[in-house]
């Protein structure tokens, strides 16, 4: 049977369309609000020929792969990257793709990036102190604001740790949680919190990010953890298989990749949609993955979409 666009994504892109068309609207440009509604169906009909549902293994450039587990949807690029532009985010080279549940009630996504950095050393990794991490990323992030306001977003602020870095020497896998707001904001607006999840290999790394509300984070980290143990590299390209005679080596450590490399990304690849920002606060998203200010925004019904004729590869599933 042929595989069914997730509801999940459908109420994504129905909430965009519907927040666009308002401020449309308010700048009284009709112009405007159909291009964005051409845009968004552009983004649905891409994502629904592109999608594949889990249990399958998807192949991640030539890095290795995804055992992508029995209950999820992934969306690769260029649908993905469609889909990402339709709300106004932009997306590196590195950028692969999506992963979003089947299930209609779980509301997050993830973003799957490869970043080809070289090798990373994670010496520090054993004397590092989650405390200054955390002052770093608050700095790094504050003085990336001017970069943010240029762009036309809000300056956000770093509020604290979600999870602390935690770094598996084993595995080599990282992981870390933080928790932001727009600078000024109350106390008592919801945070955005983006759960980084860190596959470290011989040529870099694959970050896979799952974003969701803060209150919701201790729901669906067992999720994300899932997802970051379903990644898989190829024969000479995991971490094991580095040589110091032939490779490169990053020009940062662990610690630099949690505090001063995540601040950077934070604040200066944040960019928002310009005309979206004169009419309130709706997503900031970084090329990295890094969503804040979410509010129930995977919410809302949608419409049910038509099944699309069955395929031969979609019979095979």
């Amino acid at each position: 049977m042929g595989i069914r666009l997730s509801r999940v994504l459908a109420a994504f892109l129905l909430t965009f369309a519907a927040v666009a068309a308002s401020a449309a609207s308010s700048a009284s440009s009709p112009a405007t609000a159909a291009a964005w509604e051409a845009e968004r169906q552009k983004a649905l009909e891409a994502v629904r020929a592109a999608q594949e549902l889990g249990p399958a293994d998807i192949p991640l450039r030539d890095q290795g792969q995804l055992h992508l587990p029995k209950g999820y949807l992934w969306v690769p690029v260029p649908a993905a990257a469609q889909l990402m532009r339709s709300m106004g985010n932009t997306t590196g080279d590195g950028f692969m793709g999506l992963i979003v549940p089947v299930d209609n009630d779980d509301d997050w996504m993830a973003t799957v990036t490869f970043f080809k950095e070289g090798y990373i050393k994670d010496d520090d990794a054993k004397d590092w102190n989650a405390d200054d991490l955390l002052k770093s990323l608050k700095e790094g992030t504050e003085a990336a604001n001017a970069e943010r306001v240029r762009h036309g977003a809000a300056p956000i602020e770093v509020v604290g740790w979600a999870q602390p870095p935690q770094y598996d020497a084993t595995t080599h896998r990282l992981v870390w949680a933080a928790t932001a707001r727009d600078k000024g904001a109350s106390s008592d607006e919801p945070l955005g919190v983006n759960y980084n999840t860190y596959a470290l290999g011989r040529d870099g790394y694959i970050s896979l990010n799952l974003v969701t509300n803060a209150s919701d984070l201790e729901k669906y980290k067992p999720q994300a953890l899932t997802l970051l143990a379903a990644l898989e590299y190829g024969e000479g390209k995991r971490y094991a298989d580095f040589n110091s005679s032939t490779d490169k080596v990053a020009a940062y450590g662990l610690a630099a990749l949690v505090a001063g490399v995540a601040a950077k990304k934070l604040g200066l690849l944040a960019v928002m949609l310009a005309a979206l920002a004169k009419f309130g606060k709706v997503l900031i998203v970084a090329a990295a993955g890094v969503l804040w200010g979410v509010r129930k925004f995977f919410k809302g019904k949608a419409a049910p979409e038509p099944k699309p004729a069955p395929t031969p590869e979609s019979d095979a599933r």
